[in-house]
């Protein structure tokens, strides 16, 4: 029988978390974090707990379907909690977890720099395209 050392333990366990190895579990997180609809949930929820219609306000063209099985996956994944009150109608409301809140400072400086470079995105674009024609 076959005994690791600590270091060979260590080394097993970083490569299981590694995003470049193409079965890594954490590339499957790092591509739901990484999708427009999750980033934009995150942070509208970052502002405080929202209702299911106040999103659907809030985020411009995501379909009912689209931020249902978005909100359901970051349930799923700890970002989010649901909450359910009994009334009529029936009150959800969903909130960032303490994991969820811990993604926001990267997922705001995103957004910012997006808002920021869009224009000098938006040159480059043109000046791409220009030279393919």
């Amino acid at each position: 029988m076959a005994t690791t050392t600590a270091g060979q333990a260590r080394h097993a366990a970083k490569q299981e978390y590694d995003v470049y190895l193409a079965n890594c579990p954490s590339r499957q997180l790092l591509d739901r974090i990484s999708d427009k609809w999750v980033s934009l949930i995150l942070v509208a929820l970052g502002e405080g707990s929202r209702r299911y219609s106040e999103l659907a306000r809030e985020l411009a063209g995501v379909s009912q379907k689209m931020l249902t099985q978005t909100l359901r996956a970051l349930e799923r994944d700890g970002l989010v909690a649901r909450e359910v009150t009994a009334a009529v109608p029936v009150r959800v409301d969903y909130e960032l977890t303490e994991l969820g809140r811990s993604l926001l400072p990267i997922l705001r400086a995103v957004k910012q720099w997006a808002e920021h470079n869009m224009d000098d995105v938006t040159t480059a674009r043109e000046r791409y395209d220009g030279r393919a024609q």
